[in-house]
């Protein structure tokens, strides 16, 4: 059995949702290891047994489960000492006060967070703030400067921040898009919730409202299911080739396939308003082009083809393990990733089953909404991974080395008993591609919610 891995970096509530599991895996083994001597010295019975198998059904606690379920309310809850809002990705605020002189803290931190928390739509998101002052401080005036006085290192170093940015600014907007906003709802404050998107989106690779359409409108009705445009089910998920078919027709056909997509279930608002902001967006990048093609190429077109095989790559990674026996359950046919990129640095986007289960879920309230979960989670064989994240689960896949995707799985349910081979081999057998007749056996008419 693998020992999991705890980076120093893991947010708080990670820490606590890892050693959760660590601690199921461990009162898990001592439970067998238990039943094992008993059985050797002749002491074993089926009330003893049964006994075991009730108190410690896959080494869950039910009071250590309590106690870690409090502590992370606690830290959502603005009505408890334990209350921490985010501030920066890059630090928790212990780690800021413990920091930083005590002046500092008090008088710069502690009036900035008072000051932001009046301004967003939930007490513990203040990050989004800092972010979108840093990208209205650094992003808008940079890519001004280009447009006015271009040099090809400026426009190297542009592209570079924004590379840095991109992953957040998308996991920022992915809150964005489905809560409807992330200021708080008050008239001026709406207004710029609405209008900040058409600047800041074209910025960071993201056409107009196609993340909405695509992701909300799409998307989370399909399910990754046969009918979602960025469904995995037909593809091998460990062949390359067909991992660059799948990233291809995202490039080239998206603009049209969407609207498509629209017109065939009946929404024709929804496929005209789709269309007309993806080829306005397009008209405006040409006339930019016109005007300074050396600018745009930096500010907007490299963004644009960055982002756009991001988001390939990331969907890759969340819905290339489906379980042929329950394709169309999200706990079977999404993952939920416990490391830093995702969840440090992106809103708790390891978390995507539990944002299947409820795309309106507030990104904090993820971890313990897995916690609360976590035996259905383990009944209805979902993984879980640690200390990797979406872009490297498409590399080791495509690398098709599943020994190292299975080290990264932490065991939950069954999947405890297994041995490291038995798990990468059942990791193999969830990317395998489905056929026509299976896909027509095994999914129905699909889901219809909107969200």
């Amino acid at each position: 059995m693998e020992e999991l891995v705890f980076s120093p970096e893991l947010t708080i509530p990670d820490t606590l949702v890892l050693r959760n599991l660590a601690d199921d895996i461990a009162r898990h083994r001592q439970t067998k290891e238990s039943i094992k001597l008993e059985g050797d010295e002749g002491y074993l019975s089926a009330s003893s047994t049964s006994q075991h198998e009730s108190c410690t059904k896959y080494g869950i606690s039910a009071e250590r489960d309590a106690a870690d379920i409090d502590k992370l309310n606690g830290l959502n809850d603005p009505n408890s000492e334990d209350f921490e809002p985010t501030v920066i990705s890059s630090l928790d605020l212990r780690d800021l006060r413990a920091r930083l002189p005590a002046v500092v803290y008090d008088h710069v931190v502690q009036s900035y967070i008072t000051w932001a928390q009046g301004l967003v739509r939930h007490e513990t998101d203040v990050i989004m703030l800092t972010h979108l002052i840093m990208y209205f401080t650094t992003s808008l005036p940079s890519a001004v400067w280009l447009f006015y006085r271009f040099s090809y290192l400026h426009g190297v170093l542009h592209f570079a921040m924004q590379f840095w940015y991109m992953g957040a600014y998308t996991l920022m907007m992915h809150q964005h898009i489905h809560m409807r906003g992330i200021l708080a709802k008050r008239p001026l404050l709406r207004l710029l919730d609405a209008v900040f998107p058409y600047i800041t989106d074209p910025l960071m690779g993201h056409t107009w409202n196609s993340y909405f359409y695509h992701h909300v409108k799409h998307h989370h009705v399909e399910g990754n299911g046969p009918e979602d445009l960025s469904s995995t089910v037909r593809y091998q998920r460990d062949s390359v080739l067909h991992f660059l078919h799948y990233v291809g027709r995202f490039y080239l056909l998206i603009w049209l396939d969407l609207p498509l997509y629209f017109v065939r279930k009946g929404r024709t608002v929804n496929a005209a308003k789709a269309a007309f902001w993806e080829l306005s967006n397009y008209a405006a990048l040409y006339a930019l082009f016109r005007l300074n093609s050396r600018a745009t190429t930096f500010v907007f077109l490299c963004p644009l083809l960055l982002m756009r095989l991001g988001l390939m790559v990331g969907n890759w990674g969340q819905h290339a393990f489906v379980d042929a026996d329950e394709p169309d359950s999200d706990f079977r046919s999404s993952i939920t990733l416990i490391d830093v990129p995702s969840n440090r640095y992106c809103y708790n986007d390891g978390y995507h089953t539990s944002h299947h289960l409820n795309p309106l879920r507030h990104w904090r309230h993820h971890p313990v909404a897995f916690l609360k979960q976590k035996e259905v989670y383990a009944n209805e064989k979902a993984l879980v991974f640690h200390n990797i994240d979406y872009l490297m689960i498409t590399v080791k896949l495509l690398q098709k080395d599943y020994l190292h995707l299975a080290r990264c799985l932490v065991p939950i349910g069954d999947q405890m008993d297994m041995t490291l081979e038995e798990r990468a081999a059942m990791l193999r057998r969830h990317t395998r591609r489905f056929t026509e007749k299976e896909i027509r056996e095994k999914f129905g008419k699909g889901k219809s919610k909107e969200n």
